[in-house]
């Protein structure tokens, strides 16, 4: 599991080699690991997980890491002047002694290929897929989301989003009013768009997720029934108005803090789902939401990500 990436350009415009560097340290060692990386020109760093250890339930603005995290420093390799390895190597175990360290060459590839190269189209149901931009429809007559999955998180992979996705193609949304909350890429808003919806309100703290939610609206062609903004744009837009359909994927601590907010935005016996919960928070997220919603269905998928759906109860 990658957690994020460091870096100081991307360089992907055409073939090149590549020196990796992997280092296995502490926690308390990532800090200098990664300053060491980056002040030896490596062009990204990047964190790993070491020992498959789970980080199931970071809050909002936290970054939390591994106890043992392998750091990785990608560095340019120039033909006419190549990196001593050896050298750059004794330099990070002096600083770093005693630590697992390896490199190994990636060679020439143009990068930004290879990248693409990595997705596939996903069939959520039937006639129902999702598709990177670059690649063809497998069934042009279906309903297809066209994404570029490298502008936020949501890009169909992920269990609780895929869960959501699929939670979308069953429920009625024709015509209604849609709320996509912590929208990510704005998979899920889009999708409902394509599904029929009449109007989208999507909304993230990120703000890079409100830029991606806008090109990936744009690039479906259903920019025009959106409206995507940060919590208090959000606000300001939505007024007094509830919605017919409300889905959230986030995590469960901030669902249930949000659960007395969704009570208001949905309307009597509006619909809802709920994802970004692992099968040991099912319990304490449905208890809470119990004071205002109908629980009506609780679906499992890869291990134990879940989704919670139901209705708004009657007012």
């Amino acid at each position: 599991m990658n957690l994020y990436n460091k870096h100081k350009y991307i360089y992907l415009g055409c073939p090149v080699n590549w020196l990796q560097i992997h280092i296995t340290v502490d926690q308390n060692q990532v800090e200098l690991c990664e300053t060491l990386l980056l002040s030896l020109g490596a062009v990204s760093v990047t964190l790993d997980d070491a020992e498959d250890q789970a980080l199931l339930e970071p809050l909002p603005g936290e970054t939390p890491l591994w106890n043992k995290v392998i750091v990785t420093g990608i560095y340019q390799q120039e033909e006419d002047d190549p990196i001593d390895v050896d050298r750059l190597e004794a330099f990070l175990k002096a600083q770093l002694p005693d630590v697992p360290m390896r490199h190994e060459i990636l060679e020439n590839q143009v990068w930004e290929r290879a990248w693409m190269d990595y997705y596939e189209p996903i069939q959520i149901g039937e006639k129902y897929w999702i598709v990177p931009e670059w690649l063809e429809p497998p069934e042009a007559d279906a309903t297809n989301i066209k994404l570029d999955p490298g502008l936020a998180f949501g890009t169909g992979n992920h269990a609780s989003t895929f869960l959501c996705l699929q939670w979308l193609g069953r429920t009625d949304v024709k015509d209604k009013i849609v709320i996509d909350y912590g929208c990510g890429s704005g998979i899920l808003g889009v999708a409902a768009l394509l599904l029929g919806a009449k109007k989208v309100y999507a909304t993230d703290i990120d703000p890079q997720a409100v830029l991606a939610t806008k090109q990936n609206a744009e690039l479906n062609g259903v920019l025009d029934r959106l409206f995507v903004g940060l919590p208090e744009e959000f606000d300001r837009e939505f007024k007094s108005q509830q919605a017919d359909v409300l889905v959230a994927n986030i995590l469960a601590a901030p669902l249930m803090a949000l659960a007395p907010e969704f009570s208001t935005l949905i309307k009597s016996e509006g619909e809802f789902a709920l994802a970004g919960v692992i099968e040991e928070q099912v319990a304490d997220v449905s208890s809470v939401y119990a004071e205002f919603f109908d629980i009506l269905e609780i679906e499992k998928r890869e291990e134990n990500w879940c989704r919670i759906s139901g209705k708004r109860k009657t007012i």
